[in-house]
């Protein structure tokens, strides 16, 4: 991850960016600073890449970050050191790194960004809301929303993938129909409609094609948790300029370009078999096999805003996640045996008392 810092154009102090506005603010004497537009970036924001050819041509010659790469030994979390930084703790996990263990990585470079429109504060409340509502939640998660750094503004790496696809199939289609049986209740015949199926077999050819299909390219945060935060407004999608993330945290992809379109493949394929299922018809379907392919794949990466808490309890490490856009709220949560062994011994006691008043 790197962080990028510019002094303010009134007192000279470090400026972060404001969310909710496109302007960098200072935190000594309230300046707003705003950001120029960059029509030239804005343009490439929405640029979709030629998949193949990248892939053939250009993968492995990406200019290697001057920012210094360091793994953490106890998250995975791949973060970008600036020159002047030689330790700092992952804001995963809270583990320890350093400069020491460096390298230099190639990295394809993010070409748009979603800037943050929730604020901290804002996103500390929703962080509280969700704490407040938790039943036995143990101490050290209401610590940890009440933490000086608490919530720590991350820009988050993701793939889009943009495709067609043409797949034939084969399955059958069930039909309904009713019948009327009759039997024997309690010595007396009766009649009743039971529904049941003919199926017929189905083949046939769909035709499907895919917009801006989001897939993580982080392996830190949670999938499920990170999954559940969409949806993302992409047509807020800003040109990538190193103002939008002053004061955050940006994290470098671990799920690269290939692999990032075997997951959109299996977000692709959902769809593909919701279109056969319509197309087959009937009153219901089954799919024997199906065999898509895809054509015109283009791609961009983009990095999205996440507001993120990580704390630990025992051995294991929370995460709390805030949409940066929505203020959508996911995250892990522990739970405190002792204050559910309370509540048990509780119940009881009551449950005792009440039987005690009982034989009164």
């Amino acid at each position: 991850m790197t962080t990028k810092t510019y002094p303010c154009t009134q007192c000279g102090a470090k400026l972060e960016f404001a969310p909710g506005q496109l302007a960098l603010k200072c935190p000594y004497c309230g300046n707003q600073n705003q950001i120029e537009a960059d029509e030239v970036a804005q343009a490439i924001a929405y640029e979709e890449l030629d998949y193949q050819a990248y892939l053939s041509k250009q993968a492995g010659n990406e200019a290697v970050l001057e920012q210094q790469t360091v793994k953490c030994t106890a998250c995975g979390a791949q973060s970008q050191f600036a020159q002047n930084i030689v330790s700092d703790r992952c804001p995963f996990c809270a583990a320890p790194m350093i400069a020491a263990n460096a390298y230099a990585k190639r990295q394809i470079q993010p070409k748009a960004i979603a800037p943050f429109d929730i604020k901290e504060s804002d996103a500390r409340t929703k962080f509280s809301d969700w704490v407040s509502g938790l039943w036995f939640a143990p101490n050290a998660l209401k610590r940890a929303y009440r933490a000086e750094r608490g919530l720590k503004g991350i820009y988050t790496p993701y793939w889009t993938y943009d495709a067609d696809s043409d797949t034939t199939y084969q399955g059958q289609r069930g039909v309904d129909y009713t019948v009327t049986e009759t039997y024997v209740q309690d010595g007396e015949t009766k009649t009743r409609q039971v529904t049941k199926t003919d199926w017929y077999p189905a083949a046939g050819e769909v035709q499907v094609s895919f917009d801006d299909v989001l897939v993580i390219a982080s392996k830190t945060l949670p999938k499920q948790y990170a999954d559940n935060l969409a949806p993302w407004n992409l047509n807020k999608l800003q040109g990538y300029r190193d103002d939008y993330v002053s004061g955050f945290t940006v994290e470098a992809y671990q799920v690269a370009l290939e692999p990032g379109f075997v997951d959109a493949r299996t977000i692709m394929e959902d769809a593909i078999r919701n279109a056969i299922c319509r197309d087959i018809g009937g009153d219901h379907q089954r799919i024997t096999s199906m065999q898509p392919r895809y054509s015109n794949i283009s791609f961009k990466h983009i990095l999205l805003p996440i507001w993120l808490s990580s704390y630990k309890y025992g051995e294991k490490t929370y995460r709390f996640l805030v949409n940066g856009q929505t203020g959508e709220v996911q995250g892990e949560r522990p739970y405190s045996y002792w204050k559910i062994a309370g509540a048990v011994l509780l119940a009881f006691v009551a449950v005792m008392v009440v039987i005690a008043l009982t034989k009164k």
